[in-house]
C-alpha cells in the first residue's frame, strides 16, 4: 500500500461493506478497529470514517486486491452469519477488483470447510494463483 489515502479508502470500503445488512454489529466494529490499528489509522480518524461516504481507490497490485478481498471475507464471517446480500456485494467487489469470478466462487465454496469459515491466507492465495494461471 502506497499511501495513507489508500489505507483510508480500504477502511471506508470495509465500513460500507459491514453496513450492507443495515447494521454494524459490535464484532464487526471491533474487527474494523483492529484493521484500522494495523493500517496505522488512529481512532479519531476511524470514527470520522464511520460517518463519511466511502471513497474509492483502486488497489494497484494483485496481492493488495487479494488481501482486501480476504479482509472483507473475514469481516463477512465475523458475526457467523452470511446473508445473500453480503455474498452478492462481496462477489461484486471482488469482480470490480478484477479478481477472477471462478476464484471468488471457489473461495465461497471452500470457506465452509474451515472453522468459523476463516479461509487461511495461503489457501486463498493459492486459489487465486491457480485461476490466474
Amino acid at each position: 500500500m502506497d499511501t495513507y489515502k489508500e489505507k483510508l479508502s480500504i477502511l471506508s470500503e470495509m465500513i460500507a461493506f459491514a453496513r450492507v445488512d443495515q447494521s454494524l454489529k459490535d464484532s464487526e466494529y471491533q474487527f474494523l478497529v483492529g484493521v484500522a490499528s494495523s493500517l496505522g489509522v488512529d481512532k479519531t480518524t476511524f470514527e470520522f470514517l464511520l460517518n463519511e461516504k466511502p471513497s474509492k481507490t483502486f488497489l494497484k497490485s494483485q496481492a493488495e486486491r487479494i488481501v482486501q478481498f480476504h479482509r472483507l471475507l473475514l469481516l463477512m464471517n465475523i458475526d457467523q452469519e452470511q446473508h445473500e446480500k453480503e455474498m452478492l456485494t462481496l462477489r461484486n467487489i471482488g469482480l470490480a477488483m478484477g479478481l477472477p469470478p471462478s476464484g471468488i466462487e471457489q473461495v465461497f465454496s471452500v470457506m465452509h470447510e474451515y472453522p468459523n469459515k476463516v479461509v487461511p491466507p495461503d489457501i486463498l492465495i493459492n486459489i487465486f494463483k491457480a485461476h490466474y494461471n
